[in-house]
């Protein structure tokens, strides 16, 4: 990591990084991929001034890639507070980091070194651990569904359960109503048996009842 102050060759008093505009290629180093397999590897792409470091993470199923993608979006779109992460990643891996002259004068470089090292180690495990916390909220949701599908099996009128989970149509406790406006389904009623909210408070109350 050995960068340097410079300034560009074509806009007097403009220092930008070089490994991000490259209009000088004679600034640019030879990148270099460090890969274990295909879905795991490191593009290293130096230059005179700066050099960005792009990590594809590991994801072996779908609910891998998912976390990844969200995890990596959550970090870049707070890239001014890890100082040297790239707001957008290079194409084909998962985020980037750039780092300047500036970083270097700054910051200490083996401490650089190993905050990017760090990270590939850790994500890893971060990942994995997210991983395992899906697949146990989703163990518990499965569970109490099935138990739901139990209780309706053992009270096939649903009378039990509808009492319990499903809230009545009218503000009437359940006890009170006739069968034809009770809901025998969530969220459903039977329309051809049911009746009009007028014409079952109108049995409740008094004939000479004359509402104000």
């Amino acid at each position: 990591m050995c960068l340097e102050n410079f300034s560009s060759q074509k806009v007097e008093r403009h220092n930008k990084p070089e490994i991000e505009v490259k209009e000088s290629p004679e600034l640019l180093l030879n990148p270099v991929v460090i890969s274990r397999n295909e879905k795991e590897r490191v593009l290293v792409e130096p230059s005179i001034n700066s050099i960005r470091v792009s990590i594809a993470i590991k994801q072996a199923d779908e609910i891998e890639k998912l976390l990844c993608h969200k995890f990596m979006g959550f970090m870049m779109r707070r890239a001014e507070n890890f100082v040297i992460l790239r707001r957008k990643k290079i194409e084909g891996y998962d985020i980037s980091f750039l780092i300047t002259n500036f970083h270097t004068e700054e910051m200490y470089r083996h401490k650089l070194i190993d905050f990017v090292i760090h990270f590939m180690e850790e994500i890893d495990k971060e990942i994995s651990e997210m991983k395992l916390c899906v697949n146990s909220r989703a163990r518990i949701c499965a569970e109490e569904f099935l138990k739901r599908v139990r209780m309706m099996r053992l009270f096939p009128d649903f009378s039990f359960v509808t009492q319990h989970y499903f809230p009545p149509p009218f503000p009437h406790s359940f006890e009170d109503r006739s069968p034809e406006v009770r809901p025998h389904r969530r969220g459903h009623m039977d329309f051809q048996k049911t009746r009009t909210l007028e014409e079952h408070n109108s049995e409740r109350l008094p004939a000479n009842f004359q509402a104000t």
